[in-house]
């Protein structure tokens, strides 16, 4: 998907993806992966998602990283923060109380800008892509992060009754491109209340992706 598609999402106010409160897969599971206290989450395509103000709140430093400018302004407009704003290479990086985003393009942050991270929480960035892109992701992130663990959502429906965003992404898609990196497990899934844009049955699972075992 090429960036004018996200930024005319966020200009139209598009954003059916965005959910209204935390979400409920991450506040009963997050504390499982084992995030050391005061450790440093990062959240990929985070958009204006009220998880990391509860990820901040749990006491964890996050840093985001998201394309669309507007949807980092709003961020921190709706929970009262004012961001120090500054350029860091191709981003620019915004930080108030404990939140980093960096708006620009993920395929362009190297680990330099980034930093290092004890976990990556992603319920809206392997989804958002297709398939193409979610491979090149895949493959990315780990290499980006260090191989950090992840607490990573997925939802799987029929794609021929609707189209993603958010794509289907099948059990044995997560196992194939992450197994290589992670030792995987599904704590749980549940069906989508009312059905994906309220259209078709769907499922959403979280899995915690740990470190290999040496």
């Amino acid at each position: 998907m090429e960036h004018d598609f996200w930024h005319r999402r966020w200009q139209k106010n598009q954003i059916g993806f965005h959910e209204g409160a935390p979400n409920t897969l991450m506040t009963a599971h997050f504390a499982t992966l084992g995030v050391p206290a005061g450790g440093r989450v990062f959240v990929p395509l985070c958009g204006k998602s009220h998880d990391m103000a509860w990820l901040r709140a749990q006491g964890y430093q996050v840093v985001g990283a998201e394309l669309s400018r507007l949807a980092v302004e709003q961020f921190f407009a709706e929970h009262g923060l004012t961001p120090k704003v500054t350029q860091d290479g191709l981003f620019e990086r915004f930080e108030a109380e404990g939140v980093t985003i960096l708006a620009g393009d993920i395929f362009e942050l190297g680990d330099t800008t980034l930093g290092p991270v004890d976990a990556v929480y992603d319920r809206a960035a392997l989804v958002a892509l297709p398939d193409p892109m979610r491979k090149r992701y895949a493959a990315y992130l780990p290499e980006l992060t260090g191989r950090a663990p992840q607490f990573l959502v997925t939802f799987i429906y029929d794609q021929s009754v609707i189209d993603g965003p958010p794509f289907s992404v099948e059990n044995k898609w997560v196992e194939a491109h992450y197994e290589p990196f992670y030792d995987l497990e599904i704590v749980e899934t549940r069906d989508v209340e009312g059905g994906l844009k309220g259209v078709c049955p769907a499922k959403e699972s979280a899995w915690l992706l740990k470190r290999l075992r040496e």
